[in-house]
């Protein structure tokens, strides 16, 4: 007799059969399968990643552990560089991973390193230093004191801190004092005027990026920053967070009054709008903002990708236009104030260093807000896609696959430490959004503390509280079928090569890649995808058994059949990894062969081909020993599942 397959029990005849754990509750097979059935039917809907994989790499050359616990951690990576620096407690760790090279330089005790910045040749290391902030030059790993540095570094590592630099400018949103100034501000800590935001301007903000854009004219270049603020509306139902995007002018020299001298006399902000109105679902809350330049050059085509939640931690990412942002502010009203605006209005950069006058500045002090709202790319003004998963970090990657089509790629980090590979393609007004893969980076599941992506090595450096990866854009090699399971991936990085699939930076030839997105595998040669290999389990009469079938894709229907009949259906969202078939008593009828049949679309393949025999008696006591392992095994794994889903129920 061929013995049953890993995880498959198989039981006597009636009279010397085993009880399982469930069995002995009282439960009857049939409530069991029940109850296995409402638990199926809790889960993802068919618009999370189709597949999903684990990233195993290889120790020291993609993994690589910090050796202890990194609570608060800063990682930084220069594009076409191997190595990644990442700030911790008291450390900076450096790993150089085509070297497999890992070193570490020691600070002060109590030093939490918030902030690394290539400066030169060396890098630039500022940490809290029990609550002093200092910074260091790091030079071929030697550190240099530098002393304290003042808005450089927050004074606990908890605090909410943005720091740009551009050429000898620094900007800051982190306090100078520890006990007073309290209200957040940002500043212009080293330049030619140290400036300043109102304290009345914003309430509470928690800031996520900031960019400085270089405009046709130098004197009209712009600082933009990001982010989310308390809502001035407290009724009860409006969102108790708003999110935003600000303007200063970089060449902004402050005012001519006492009150206006050392403050930013440019400051407008807007609203950034994230909903959908059919389904009328909306997302306030900004949690992270990745700015993808415009290939030729031309500052308003650059895309501003947002991530925004909702209270029950929904998600979605809308995309906006520098473009449309800065249209906002040259041309809206001033939310509140109803007389004619002064000349220049508020917001407006002036030519020649000439200062902003006292009576622009006391408008736009009094009324910052603009009243158009920014709202994104496209006829609909729609997110581009949203989601159950709640998204925390995102990066985006422009391509061209082998045909010379052009897709962004956007990368976002759950926060049950995955990331999801999101695909677009097509223009803003006719784009199509697939999810393709979601990635477990990390060989002890984690929270992903930061990301940052290399376009030109394609790789993406993750790291977590106790280590950090390597993930390359092009894993082709996850996905499995042939021809037909590597076009069905939808993957721009991926394609067809004779036999396997592989990447197209990889392949000295061109690859078969989809082209029809609907129906990608009709691309292959072969118009019928392989079969499953025939396996085949004897088995006695009346004994009790189980068929399971992986379900690999996530947006596949898996259907168990028995000659002309579906025995078994399992949709997408199915809670359980495998496709389980039960039988409870086989009788003459049930044995044959039994299919796992995997429906996507127009796209039909064989997951599984299994033959059941009958066993003659003389394997019956053997066959018995084994199943009282199995058996037991087998329905503990499945107790807990059973369980949750009636709960649930």
């Amino acid at each position: 007799m061929t013995p049953p397959p890993p995880g498959c029990a198989s039981l006597g005849a009636p009279r010397a059969r085993v009880p399982s754990p469930l069995a002995r509750s009282g439960l009857p097979l049939r409530l069991l399968l029940l109850l296995w059935t409402v638990a199926a039917s809790q889960g993802h809907p068919r618009n999370g990643p189709r597949i999903s994989a684990v990233w195993k790499g290889h120790a020291g050359q993609d993994h690589v552990d910090f050796g202890l616990a990194e609570p608060h951690t800063v990682l930084f990576h220069e594009p076409g560089s191997s190595s990644v620096w990442v700030g911790g407690r008291s450390k900076v760790y450096v790993f150089d991973f085509s070297k497999g090279r890992n070193a570490s330089m020691h600070t002060d005790c109590k030093n939490y390193i918030t902030l690394l910045e290539k400066q030169g040749e060396g890098l630039l290391v500022c940490g809290t230093n029990a609550r002093r902030p200092s910074c260091w030059s790091l030079v071929n790993d030697t550190a240099e004191l530098l002393g304290e540095r003042r808005g450089y570094a927050p004074f606990s590592p908890d605090e909410n801190s943005l720091v740009l630099f551009d050429g000898s400018e620094v900007y800051s949103t982190i306090r100078k004092q520890e006990y007073n100034g309290k209200i957040p501000r940002f500043r212009r800590i080293k330049g030619e005027i140290e400036l300043y935001t109102s304290d009345t301007v914003m309430q509470n903000p928690q800031f996520l990026k900031a960019t400085i854009v270089h405009q046709d004219q130098a004197y009209d270049d712009k600082i933009y920053y990001f982010f989310r603020e308390d809502n001035p509306d407290k009724n009860p139902e409006a969102p108790l967070n708003v999110s935003r995007v600000a303007q200063l002018c970089r060449g902004d020299q402050g005012g001519e009054s006492s009150l206006s001298v050392s403050k930013w006399n440019t400051f407008l902000k807007a609203m950034l709008v994230c909903s959908d109105a059919t389904s009328n679902k909306n997302f306030n809350r900004l949690q992270d903002v990745f700015l993808l330049p415009d290939p030729n050059g031309q500052w308003r085509d650059t895309r501003v990708y947002g991530v925004f939640s909702n209270p029950w931690n929904y998600s979605a990412v809308c995309v906006y236009s520098l473009g449309d942002i800065d249209k906002v502010f040259r041309t809206s009203s001033l939310k509140g104030y109803h007389s004619d605006l002064p000349n220049p209005r508020p917001g407006k950069c002036l030519p020649d260093r000439q200062p902003i006058p006292t009576e622009t500045f006391q408008v736009a002090d009094s009324h910052p807000e603009v009243v158009q709202r920014v709202e994104p790319m496209g006829p609909l003004k729609t997110p581009l896609f949203h989601s159950k998963y709640h998204y925390q970090k995102v990066v985006v990657h422009r391509m061209h696959a082998s045909n010379g089509e052009t897709f962004h790629v956007l990368y976002l980090t759950t926060d049950k430490g995955t990331i999801h590979k999101v695909v677009e393609s097509g223009e803003r007004e006719h784009s199509l959004v697939f999810s393709i893969l979601e990635i477990q980076p990390f060989r002890r599941p984690a929270t992903i503390q930061a990301m940052s992506l290399d376009a030109d090595r394609r790789k993406l450096y993750v790291n977590s509280q106790w280590e950090v990866s390597q993930v390359p854009l092009d894993l082709c090699e996850v996905y499995s079928g042939g021809c037909h399971g590597c076009l069905m991936a939808r993957d721009p990085y991926c394609g067809w090569n004779q036999d396997r699939c592989v990447s197209i930076y990889s392949s000295p030839k061109p690859v078969l890649q989809s082209i029809n997105p609907a129906e990608p595998h009709k691309g292959c040669p072969n118009p019928k995808p392989e079969q499953a290999p025939l396996q085949k389990v004897s088995l006695a009469q009346n004994s009790r058994y189980y068929l399971s079938c992986p379900m690999e894709s996530r947006h596949a229907t898996y259907s168990w059949r028995h000659e002309n009949s579906v025995e078994q259906s399992c949709e997408p969202g199915h809670q359980s990894p495998n496709c389980i078939l039960f039988i409870e008593n086989l009788t003459d009828l049930q044995y044959g062969h039994y299919y796992c049949e995997a429906q996507e679309g127009s796209y039909l393949h064989e997951a599984q081909h299994w033959q059941l025999l009958r066993e003659d008696g003389a394997m019956t006591s053997h066959l018995l020993g084994r199943a009282r392992a199995l058996a037991a095994s087998l329905w503990l794994g499945v107790l807990p599942t059973l369980t949750l889903g009636l709960l649930v129920h």
